[in-house]
């Protein structure tokens, strides 16, 4: 199977696979664990952060960013199709008993201007904001990147009223591919980030949170009440390891492929790309074909081609390490193919 449903469906490369055989271990809740330590390490110094944390998923990760930030009853200002809202099972309000405040971007992207209007101070009728949560990539406005001077200028307007910036950066390292600068660069203001080493990094579980000292240190019992407490978490990390030494610099052929599949698909009848391709998610509209995106989904399955259908007639591809340019190829002609039949 072509499989183009996400890029977590990677699976973790022969150097993961040996550096996991050969994981040096001990007990990370104990703190004995030398390659959970490496990579909380090694993910703090590529970020230019004080500490890190080396969580289950990217949801812990961001459930407990927004946490160490915010009070109960307090709200959290996100874009409003970002995934903290829309994909997270409400654990903004069942963990941390917060409200989203959702704005929406333009293209998922929030600036300033649009964000200051909604911040609520301490009065007797409304909730205080507590946080102010950033995604980039914007995995529902089709993998778009922020421009630098605009997250920094988030930053900097919440940072003047007293508050925090939490960054869902899931996948901050296309990012940094598409805008050719380092993570520490473009996430230098956040005061916490959490990225995804099991999506486009390609290892087999986790991300990572990291911030201040004492921000992971709080976030560490956190990780704790949410039954993150991993033992031998080493065989993981040491994959974990991996992918952030050796992924990030592929990502561009990741792009390039999510671009051409992109322009194949704009040249097939009754099909159309809603937004610009930057990284590796290509949004496209089958609405003129006829078909439902169930039965688009099935019929692509039978010609091996794996491709989830998202909402109305809108289907969504990632490209990723395990899909290479020929089999990108071989996706576009069965999507010719079914979109052809009608």
């Amino acid at each position: 199977m072509i499989d183009l449903r996400s890029d977590t469906v990677t699976k973790p490369t022969p150097d993961m696979r040996r550096a996991m055989f050969e994981a040096e271990v001990g007990d990370d809740v104990y703190h004995e664990d030398p390659t959970v330590n490496r990579l909380e390490r090694r993910a703090a110094e590529l970020f230019g952060k004080e500490a890190g944390l080396f969580v289950a998923s990217g949801t812990m990760g961001n459930t407990i960013g927004v946490k160490v930030h915010t009070q109960h009853g307090q709200e959290v200002v996100c874009e409003a199709a970002s995934h903290v809202i829309s994909f997270e099972l409400s654990m903004m309000a069942w963990f941390s008993g917060c409200l989203a405040r959702p704005v929406e971007g333009e293209n998922g992207i929030l600036t300033w201007e649009k964000i200051r209007p909604h911040i609520r101070p301490h009065g007797p009728h409304w909730a205080p904001t507590g946080l102010i949560a950033i995604e980039n990539t914007h995995n529902m406005a089709g993998g778009t990147v922020y421009p630098p001077e605009i997250t920094d200028a988030i930053c900097d307007g919440a940072h003047e009223l007293g508050l925090k910036v939490h960054l869902d950066g899931a996948r901050i390292f296309n990012a940094a591919t598409y805008l050719n600068k380092p993570v520490a660069e473009i996430t230098a203001k956040f005061d916490t980030v959490m990225f995804c080493l099991s999506k486009g990094l390609a290892a087999p579980v986790g991300s990572m949170l990291v911030g201040t000292a004492d921000t992971i240190a709080r976030a560490r019992l956190y990780r704790k009440r949410l039954g993150g407490g991993m033992r031998q978490a080493g065989i993981l990390a040491a994959a974990g390891l991996v992918a952030l030494e050796q992924m990030p610099k592929r990502l561009c052929e990741d792009h390039e492929n999510a671009r051409f599949m992109a322009g194949e698909l704009a040249r097939i009848p009754g099909i159309f790309v809603p937004h610009e391709v930057q990284t590796n998610i290509v949004f496209f509209d089958i609405g003129g074909t006829g078909i439902s995106i169930g039965d688009f989904s099935a019929r692509l399955k039978q010609r091996g081609v794996l491709i989830n259908g998202l909402f109305g007639s809108r289907m969504r591809l990632l490209t990723h390490c395990d899909v290479s340019r020929t089999d990108c190829e071989k996706a576009i002609e069965a999507i010719r193919e079914v979109a052809a039949a009608g």
